[in-house]
Order: C-alpha cells, then sequence, then structure tokens
C-alpha cells in the first residue's frame, strides 16, 4: 500500500472510530486496514492509536498527523480537479457543522434540497452547540451565529437573529407581564448555561446598558429543555429568535421587553480560504446563502 492510501485509511479510521467502521466505508477487509495502519506506524516510527478491546482514541501524534494528512488530501483533491477540469462540476462529500437546533430548523431543510440538485454530492453534518475548528475535524463549511474574531476564514453574512426574552401566555396570565427589564428580578426565571451569560441579563436603551441580576433556581444546558419548561408556563427566559420563532407563531410563546433586546447577532457562512475553492462549496455557499438570506422563520 503506498503513502496516499495508507494515509487514506488512516483518516477513515480516525474519523470513524474503529477499524471494523473504516473497513466497511472503504470497502475493504478489517484485517487489511488493521496492516495498512500498523505498517504505518512502523515507517513514521510512532503510535497513531490507543487500542483497547472496545474503543480506538488517537494518540497525540496521531492528532497531529490527522490534520497534516486531511490538508494533503483536501490539495491532492483539489490539484486532481483542476487537472481533468471537474472542478466546475459539484461532486464528493461535503461536511457541514452548524449549531444543533438552527441545524435541525435550518440547514437540514436547505442541504436536503441541496443534494436534490447535485445528485454526485454526498453531505456529512457536524450539529455542535461548540465553535470547532473546520480544518481539526475535517470540515468544508460551517454556520455560525455570532460576531466572528479576526481569521484566514471567508465568511459570508446571510442574516441575524436576536437574543429574546420569553414566557409562556398562562405563565404571564398567572404572574403578569414585566414591562421594564427590572420587573424580571419579580419573576422565576431560567437560565441558558450554554449561552454563558452568568448570573446577569443584559438589556440596551436609550440611556445605555442594563445588567439584570437574575437568581434562578433552575439551570438548564440544552435549548430544547429550555422551550418544554417555558412552554409548560414555568418561566421566563432567554433564547436566539430562530430557536423559539416556530412557537411564538403558533402563539404558544409570547415575546418580552423587545424594546430593550441587545442589538443582533450576524449569521454567518464561513468556510477555509483556498487557491482554488471546489466547486461543491461554492455552489452550497451560494445555495445556502441565498435561502437563509430570504428566511423569514429565523425570527
Amino acid at each position: 500500500m503506498d503513502r496516499l492510501q495508507a494515509m487514506e485509511t488512516f483518516v477513515a479510521v480516525a474519523e470513524r472510530g474503529g477499524f471494523a467502521a473504516a473497513a466497511r466505508n472503504l470497502g475493504q477487509s478489517p484485517p487489511a486496514v488493521t496492516r495498512a495502519v500498523a505498517a504505518l506506524e512502523e515507517r513514521l516510527g510512532t503510535r497513531l492509536f490507543r487500542r483497547t478491546t472496545r474503543s480506538v482514541h488517537l494518540t497525540e501524534s496521531g492528532e497531529r498527523f490527522l490534520i497534516d494528512c486531511r490538508r494533503l488530501l483536501q490539495d491532492l483533491s483539489e490539484a486532481e480537479d483542476a487537472a481533468v477540469g471537474t472542478h466546475s462540476v459539484p461532486r464528493g462529500e461535503l461536511r457541514v457543522t452548524a449549531p444543533v437546533l438552527f441545524g435541525r430548523l435550518h440547514v437540514t431543510p436547505i442541504l436536503i434540497d441541496f443534494l436534490d440538485r447535485y445528485p454526485d454530492v454526498s453531505a456529512r453534518t457536524l450539529f455542535v452547540d461548540r465553535i470547532v475548528n473546520l480544518m481539526d475535524e475535517g470540515l468544508d463549511v460551517a454556520i455560525r451565529i455570532g460576531h466572528l474574531p479576526d481569521s484566514s476564514l471567508t465568511a459570508i453574512r446571510v442574516g441575524s437573529v436576536r437574543l429574546v426574552t420569553f414566557a409562556a401566555p398562562d405563565y404571564l396570565t398567572t404572574f403578569g407581564t414585566p414591562a421594564q427589564p427590572e420587573d424580571l428580578t419579580g419573576h422565576r426565571t431560567i437560565q441558558v448555561s450554554t449561552l454563558g451569560h452568568g448570573s446577569d441579563w443584559t438589556y440596551h436603551r436609550d440611556s445605555g446598558t442594563s445588567a439584570i441580576p437574575v437568581a434562578s433556581r433552575l439551570q438548564m444546558n440544552t435549548n430544547d429543555a429550555v422551550i418544554e419548561a417555558v412552554s409548560r408556563g414555568w418561566g421566563v427566559s432567554r433564547l436566539l429568535s430562530y430557536q423559539v420563532a416556530p412557537l411564538v407563531r403558533e402563539g404558544r410563546l409570547t415575546i418580552l421587553l423587545d424594546q430593550f433586546e441587545p442589538p443582533p447577532l450576524p449569521i454567518h457562512i464561513v468556510h477555509q480560504e483556498g487557491r482554488m475553492v471546489s466547486a461543491k462549496l461554492r455552489a452550497f455557499a451560494d445555495f445556502m446563502a441565498e435561502r437563509l438570506r430570504t428566511d423569514t422563520r429565523l425570527g
């Protein structure tokens, strides 16, 4: 097995989390994949994986080698596309990451339509509520919400979302509707640990910014759980507008204090800069941008 095949095999094992899964993906036998990785480790003079009877994990050397292999294989793929003139035809696997709920509500339907339009493209998603490194994770494109740090990534702004305060109508009937941010101190509130805003909720007014201390008896780490608790009339919480927009439209949730909301947060499509953006990535970025810019469901 040559070096290129050995690298491809190593990447498959790392990404699939095991030799058997990698073998199925590559159309090879598990013993052949095991021998290929063992030969690669012998040539490099270092262990790339820690193996147990139940799991396979990258070593520190393996993690560094994975980053280099992904970069080299991507460069080779782009060079081959350019040589045969296929860079104008979307094809190959597209790897997309986005926040969990945004991925389910907005990215998934767009991605399905994109695959229907381009039958030579396949896709894999990583929907997680954290910022991932595109190169380290072997990803092509990310949907990110919030202000972006300076980086070498190409960013396409496609819209914005708001940080909104909300409650169920039944709760407001029982406990009253806050008219000012300061009124929240007398209400039951639910903190969302994923937003990382601490114990204060910040609001904006003409005179400046107000930080309202919120002592919450309930803290939850998933947005779905927060929405469920608020929908049941337990209290007041804050999330991004797209996360609650479906229930707001149905009348099951009510937006509060909208005149005091912080400035909207931008939504960007980001991808690696390169000498040549692949056809699949260029087509997907354009397709996603057009759809998101006209999506009125973001709230």
